[in-house]
């Protein structure tokens, strides 16, 4: 299974893994190992969200070389809460489209039959 997340305007890829050793699927969203993203055009900001249960996140936005932005597109928890810490320094992104990402989950075995 690939999970490919790509900048909506180039489809450049911004995050890309072949099996959940670099990808976890958790609350529906994707959480990437770092070494699988990209960070070339996204940027950690100080915003951030509270989670009551896993924390403080901080937002990610891209920034394309157009100049365009978009906002919160990823998130990452650097310290989260007890139980949760299988999310620390993971790269998240919504497995749905945003103003800023298309996501893709290909089945190599579906596609190849």
């Amino acid at each position: 299974m690939s999970f490919i997340v790509k900048e909506r305007l180039t489809n450049d890829i911004i995050a890309h893994a072949e099996d959940h050793s670099t990808v976890r699927v958790f609350e529906g969203n994707w959480y990437f190992a770092p070494e699988a993203v990209n960070m070339q055009h996204l940027k950690i900001t100080d915003r951030t969200y509270t989670c009551p249960y896993k924390g403080v996140c901080f937002w990610i936005d891209l920034l394309t070389p157009e100049g365009l932005v978009a906002q919160n597109i990823a998130w990452v928890y650097n310290n989260p809460k007890p139980t949760y810490e299988f999310i620390k320094d993971q790269i998240a992104f919504y497995a749905r489209p945003t103003a800023g990402t298309l996501s893709e989950k290909i089945d190599q075995a579906a596609a190849a039959g």
